[in-house]
């Protein structure tokens, strides 16, 4: 990234979704593109939506439930590429866990923060048993490096990540006017969703904010699609990311898709070392520590 004045990144998501979960390695490449050699980076903040919310209904049959939603997860997965588990137990009750473990996690600082999001992404779409319960959520990140489990513990439970998951899920629901006429071929456009009374940003949405403005670009979108966007709301920034090797990725990232070593390696080759789990559509390639305490590797 080549400086070109203040950028600002909000990413509308849900550790639950699978179209977010597809669009990963694209913006683990616009994280990498927007860290420049000096370590600047521009500002990108997460907003959790809220997928499944506390007072939705619960299904009549579950187990009928969770068959159809395979089903969803398989259609995306035929655009994304992503991989998925071979069953789903069961769809995630609330995404009230997850995210406020998400949330917590951030004040531990970003090399924390990210393994925990990608461990509650996985326990969906690796596992196929979706962390939502307070319990289930602080089982399924034990072991992350770095990780203080008993102040994420706290913090889960405290007031005051509550209150900011909850701005979180009130602005998603506020989506700006350009997003509730989103036109265009599938299959996701971006379209903003009917969400009880009101209106929520399609997930996943990225907003980007520069000195020339705003630009939203929301749904399943191409890499190129961000970068245009990127660059135009910040006149002279031009977006590059270092081609990094698969085992230079495995210890940045400690879990890698096949679509993320295309992106991000140019190359298919698994890293050396690296603990494959296979998923339908492809393997999920662990690093070794990771392996060692992921949920779906525990006997």
């Amino acid at each position: 990234m080549t400086a070109g004045g203040p950028l600002t990144v909000v990413e509308f998501t849900d550790p639950a979704c699978p179209w977010a979960w597809g669009s990963e390695p694209k913006f683990r490449w616009l994280r990498a593109a927007l860290t420049g050699p000096d370590g600047h980076r521009a500002r990108w903040r997460r907003v959790f939506g809220i997928l499944f919310d506390d007072d939705d209904d619960p299904a009549p049959d579950p187990d009928a439930e969770a068959a159809w939603y395979q089903r969803y997860i398989a259609d995306i997965a035929a655009h994304t590429a992503a991989p998925y588990a071979p069953r789903l137990r069961w769809v995630a009750r609330s995404s009230w866990p997850s995210s406020l473990a998400a949330r917590a996690a951030e004040a531990q600082g970003a090399e924390v923060a990210e393994p925990v999001l990608r461990r509650l992404r996985e326990t969906t779409f690796l596992l196929g048993a979706p962390a939502d319960r307070a319990e289930t959520v602080l089982d399924a990140v034990t072991g992350v490096p770095g990780l203080d489990h008993a102040r994420l513990s706290r913090d889960l439970a405290s007031e005051e990540v509550r209150s900011v998951v909850r701005r979180d899920w009130a602005e998603t629901r506020d989506p700006f006017p350009e997003v509730l006429t989103v036109a265009g071929p599938g299959p996701h456009p971006g379209r903003a969703k009917e969400a009880g009374q009101r209106y929520r940003f399609a997930l996943p949405t990225l907003v980007f904010t520069g000195p020339a403005g705003r630009a939203v670009v929301p749904g399943w979108r191409e890499l190129d699609e961000y970068v245009e966007a990127a660059e135009r709301v910040a006149p002279g920034v031009r977006l590059t990311a270092p081609r990094r090797s698969a085992s230079e990725l495995l210890d940045r990232h400690r879990s890698l898709t096949g679509p993320d070593l295309v992106l991000l390696a140019g190359s298919t080759d698994p890293p050396p070392g690296a603990v494959r789990v296979d998923g339908v559509g492809g393997p999920v390639w662990l690093h070794p520590s990771e392996a060692a305490t992921h949920p779906v590797l525990r006997g």
